[in-house]
């Protein structure tokens, strides 16, 4: 059967499920197509449910530490197979909203993997029929999934991937993490929480490498603290079962744990999409795309992990919206992405936006730099939270916001005035010009700027 429409979606992760709502609202007829269920890894096995495992792991925390609240508990036991239940649940309840989203804006969700047999017309293929969407514009979403080392086969037993461990119910004994990026610290605050012996072998100097130094140094720190292990500057040569579940040998020496956990990256999802017959450019593993998120073929596009780092949902989204918005005869703003928030939801947690201190410094450009710890935020310590700072960099004479760096309590929620602010081209005496509510973790991003322009009150 032929169904014509406006625009088909291949995938309904992060980006295509914006990619098609947003088409519907500009009064374009939508097909969505997805092979898995709608929401994609994000909503399914990535974002979504390791969040509702952190959380777990940090009302454990908390539990542990109730006599500093002055609370005593007993008798406490935290089953981590439930915990792991209520993030399915979670998870499951998010993909049934992507569903209602769908039928609210009248976009049909065809189930089936999908396939360019021309510029306009996309193959469904499911499990017991196919179909073809005949559509003025298609737009891939596909996503990325992990990747493992060479030589190195993810059975989701012994070695497992990061979808394989927000399902595994059953903790290991002894746990080794290769790759200390986002994805890597949360599964090492998560698991540790619960007991498990935890070590965490990067390739490059330092864990979270693409944070700024003082962010990275922050977290080690804290982690050594908690007993999770860590070696950098780590090559690891092979991975192989043996020992008590698995043996890595590294540069380092051997380890030896139960279970191994992937953590190396993502790979983009192209196999078998019939780029390649199209004409379809792809580099480094990427879609080749414009600012209006067209591909090297004209009427498809190319949004999310297919298109390129940074591999985040808030950028997917972005760029589904820029997609949907070309297709329907706007001129979208293209996306800034010097400005995309990078997020880490470890404890402490850890966010930022624009350039590290090292690259603003690299640039040539002469340097202010503000800290504020939340030793010295009253909320903070309040909330039994004070590890962690505030850190803006800023070019000395414009007072233009270059970068801003937050680890600690809801970092992830207070990162956001930096990238409105540098959205809005504010600079730091527009900071300190804006009254902070008192007490509250935010007002340490005044500090910091305060603390950039020399005027620091409270430090």
């Amino acid at each position: 059967m032929t169904h014509p429409v406006d625009v088909a979606v291949i995938g309904t992760g992060p980006g295509g499920y914006v990619a098609a709502i947003r088409c519907a609202q500009l009064g374009l007829s939508v097909a969505a197509v997805e092979d898995d269920r709608p929401g994609g890894v994000c909503l399914n096995w990535g974002c979504i449910p390791t969040k509702a495992l952190l959380r777990s792991a940090e009302v454990l925390g908390l539990v542990h530490r109730a006599a500093d609240f002055g609370i005593r508990v007993s008798g406490v036991e935290a089953n981590y197979a439930e915990a792991v239940q209520r993030s399915r649940r979670i998870a499951d309840s998010r993909a049934k909203g992507v569903e209602f989203l769908f039928r609210k804006n009248k976009i049909t969700l065809f189930a089936g993997r999908g396939l360019l047999r021309a510029r306009d017309r996309v193959e469904v293929v499911g499990a017991s029929s196919t179909e073809t969407l005949e559509a003025k514009a298609v737009i891939l979403a596909t996503g990325s999934e992990p990747k493992a080392l060479p030589g190195v086969r993810i059975d989701e037993k012994l070695i497992v991937s990061s979808n394989g461990a927000v399902r595994n119910e059953q903790l290991p004994r002894s746990l080794v993490i290769i790759g200390a990026g986002a994805v890597g610290v949360e599964f090492a605050d998560v698991y540790a929480a619960y007991g498990v012996r935890v070590t965490l072998l990067e390739a490059l100097p330092r864990i979270l490498p693409i944070e700024d130094e003082d962010c990275s140094k922050e977290v080690a720190r804290a982690f050594r603290r908690r007993g999770i292990e860590m070696t950098t500057g780590a090559k690891v040569a092979s991975v192989t079962p043996g020992g008590p579940g698995v043996i890595v040998e590294t540069d380092h020496g051997r380890l030896e744990a139960e279970q191994v956990l992937m953590a190396v990256g993502r790979a983009a999802k192209l196999a078998g999409l019939g780029l390649e017959t199209l004409g379809v450019q792809v580099e480094r593993g990427f879609v080749r795309v414009s600012p209006r998120m067209e591909t090297s073929v004209k009427g498809v596009y190319a949004i999310g992990d297919v298109a390129g780092a940074p591999l985040l949902a808030h950028k997917a989204m972005a760029e589904a919206v820029v997609a949907a918005e070309a297709i329907a005869g706007r001129t979208p703003r293209a996306v800034d992405y010097a400005n995309v928030p990078s997020c880490t939801y470890c404890r402490p947690q850890v966010a930022s936006v624009g350039l590290t201190e090292a690259q603003a410094r690299a640039s040539g450009r002469d340097v202010t730099v503000g800290r504020f710890p939340f030793t010295a935020s009253g909320k903070a310590v309040a909330l039994g939270e004070p590890e962690g700072f505030v850190k803006v960099v800023a070019d000395k004479g414009t007072g233009e916001i270059l970068g801003a760096h937050v680890v600690g309590h809801e970092a992830t929620e207070v990162i956001h005035e930096f990238a409105v602010g540098r959205t809005l081209e504010a600079t730091l005496d527009e900071i300190v010009s804006t009254i902070h509510a008192h007490p509250t973790m935010s007002e340490a991003a005044l500090e910091a700027a305060l603390g950039a322009l020399g005027q620091a009150i409270h430090v």
